[in-house]
């Protein structure tokens, strides 16, 4: 009898034991799990314009993937009279990685967005939410860039070297193309030391340090100062270049002119070349005010 009790005894502690333990977990967990729900989404920079410009509930969503456009871009477009008659208020959103632009142009958001033609033929955004393509900036090279010798194509060559990469899957020149030139090879993140890095500046700063053996990137202005043309192997030329659209549900011409002048302007005041020139699309004949 006494032995059946201290059975009894003992399995009950353990259940009561048991039953602590997975209210502790399940606190833990629900905690945890409230934690991620209520993190706001991560962006680089979010801006509005310094007072409401009507009493319009219309707020003109702008999605850019170039800090350089933030403030020029802001004060354009709320000064614009076009935008002042039709919306409200400006609300502007740099985005640091593939996961926003997803957020902002898969689910069309951004009625007016900067960026590449890829993304949205991926998402087919200009099929679902009839963004239109109202600005283009020129098309690049995408280049193999060493620091002391100039990189070979070959499979022989790349084995056992550590090559610097865009840690963004839409990026051309900094991992589509030398994804697809590697994989030609026979060489992928299995067979090649490949480390992936946030922006083409710090893929310079990691072949100038010695982190890496060869970078994946386009070749800019400033690159003559502090690297060597002898030292690249282009590995496609024609990238398509960054992309101004316009979501053209409602065919609001007047919008879309205003928009184009805005960007032409705004062209003027950014300090990189490359977005210094810009093609205005199907240009609108008449000014529109």
């Amino acid at each position: 009898m006494d032995l059946k009790r201290t059975a009894m005894f003992r399995f009950s502690k353990f259940l009561l034991i048991g039953m602590i333990a997975a209210a502790c977990f399940g606190v833990g967990f629900f905690q945890k799990f409230y934690e991620l729900l209520v993190i706001p989404p991560q962006i680089g920079h979010f801006s509005t314009c310094p007072a409401p410009l009507s009493g319009n509930r219309e707020v003109l969503n702008v999605y850019l993937t170039e800090t350089a456009f933030a403030q020029s871009m802001q004060e354009q477009l709320c000064n614009n009279p076009v935008v002042k008659r039709q919306f409200g208020n400006v609300h502007l959103v740099v985005g640091q990685n593939d996961y926003d632009t997803f957020r902002y142009i898969n689910h069309g958001v951004s009625d007016l967005a900067l960026v590449k033609s890829n993304v949205v033929e991926a998402f087919s955004a200009n099929q679902i939410y009839d963004y239109h393509e109202i600005a283009a900036h020129a098309s690049y090279s995408a280049y193999f860039i060493s620091l002391r010798e100039k990189p070979v194509l070959s499979k022989e060559y790349l084995l056992g070297k550590k090559i610097g990469l865009l840690d963004y899957p839409s990026s051309r020149s900094g991992n589509i193309v030398p994804k697809t030139v590697l994989q030609s090879l026979g060489l992928n993140d299995t067979n090649v030391n490949i480390q992936y890095y946030s922006s083409h500046q710090e893929l310079r700063r990691a072949l100038l340090d010695g982190e890496v053996d060869i970078i994946s990137s386009y070749w800019a202005v400033d690159d003559n100062t502090r690297l060597s043309r002898n030292y690249i192997t282009a590995l496609e030329d024609n990238v398509s270049g960054m992309r101004w659209y316009l979501k053209m549900q409602k065919r609001n011409t007047d919008l879309r002119c205003a928009l184009q002048n805005v960007i032409e302007n705004a062209t003027r005041t950014v300090d990189k070349r490359y977005y210094q020139q810009v093609e205005i699309i199907d240009r609108c004949s008449h000014e529109t005010n």
